[in-house]
């Protein structure tokens, strides 16, 4: 009888679950915004799942939960977002060697052997600057919407720079280069290089090593792909659903898990 896996990412901007089956494939899953209950999204996220995988929570052999809120979660297990985004990636890329994650509050950069095992990492989590948050602001102070951003960068024409670290500072800083009269395409693309640049100083800290592969909802930016890729000398690597990739990982070592114990 075929056993399933259930993986639960719950971060601080959206809570993700995956099902997978005892061979590893991935059968469901689904995206929820965390919200002010997170417990409540996690349980919406676990439904969606599992109506996408056809299946019933009472198939589910293991629950493993990831992510800034797992401690909250219901689960049977509770694993570190380094390793579950490690596990993820070099499931969906053998090759890959760096994994740069960008959350919605955190920013990860994690160096992996050949094995899929992590080496290295590091993580920003004490400021919202190279984060998502840091985007959703930046595009709240030029109205528009984060999505447009990947879009609008590629009718940039001009070299700008935003060279403030501090979030607050760079909101102004963009204001100022918008009220000065410089074109919203070249600010956004200021935007994502100036990101780029502070991650690639978390990600050299690991020891930064091609295949790189780009997890987290930002991952779907192209401009800031196109930012990363520029600043590293890399061709990048992007999941098909980058966001879930965690939730992936939580779910393949549950899964693994239980084989150890069987």
């Amino acid at each position: 009888m075929t056993r399933f896996y259930a993986g639960i990412d719950l971060g601080s901007i959206s809570t993700d679950v995956v099902v997978v089956d005892d061979s590893g494939a991935v059968k469901g899953f689904a995206i929820e915004l965390t919200g002010a209950e997170s417990q409540k999204s996690a349980g919406r996220a676990m439904e969606g799942a599992l109506a996408k995988a056809g299946v019933s929570r009472e198939k589910i052999t293991l629950v493993a939960a990831t992510g800034y809120g797992r401690e909250r979660a219901e689960a049977d297990m509770k694993i570190t977002e380094i390793t579950c985004h490690g596990r993820g990636a070099y499931e969906t890329f053998k090759q890959a060697r760096t994994v740069i994650d960008i959350g919605g509050q955190d920013t990860k950069a994690i160096r992996l052997d050949g094995r899929g095992k992590v080496e290295n990492f590091a993580m920003n989590d004490k400021c919202a600057a190279g984060t998502g948050r840091f985007l959703e602001v930046m595009a709240r102070a030029m109205e528009i919407e984060v999505g447009e951003m990947g879009r609008l960068d590629r009718d940039s024409v001009k070299q700008l720079r935003v060279s403030s670290v501090c979030t607050v500072f760079a909101e102004s800083e963009i204001v100022g280069l918008l009220a000065r009269g410089e074109k919203r395409e070249d600010v956004i693309r200021a935007v994502h290089n100036s990101v780029a640049e502070r991650i690639f100083g978390l990600a050299s800290r690991v020891g930064l090593e091609a295949p790189l592969v780009l997890t987290g909802g930002v991952a779907k930016n192209q401009g800031m792909r196109r930012a990363l890729e520029e600043k590293t000398g890399m061709v990048i690597l992007v999941p098909e659903e980058p966001q879930i990739i965690g939730a992936l990982g939580a779910a393949l070592i549950a899964r693994e898990r239980d084989r150890e114990t069987a």
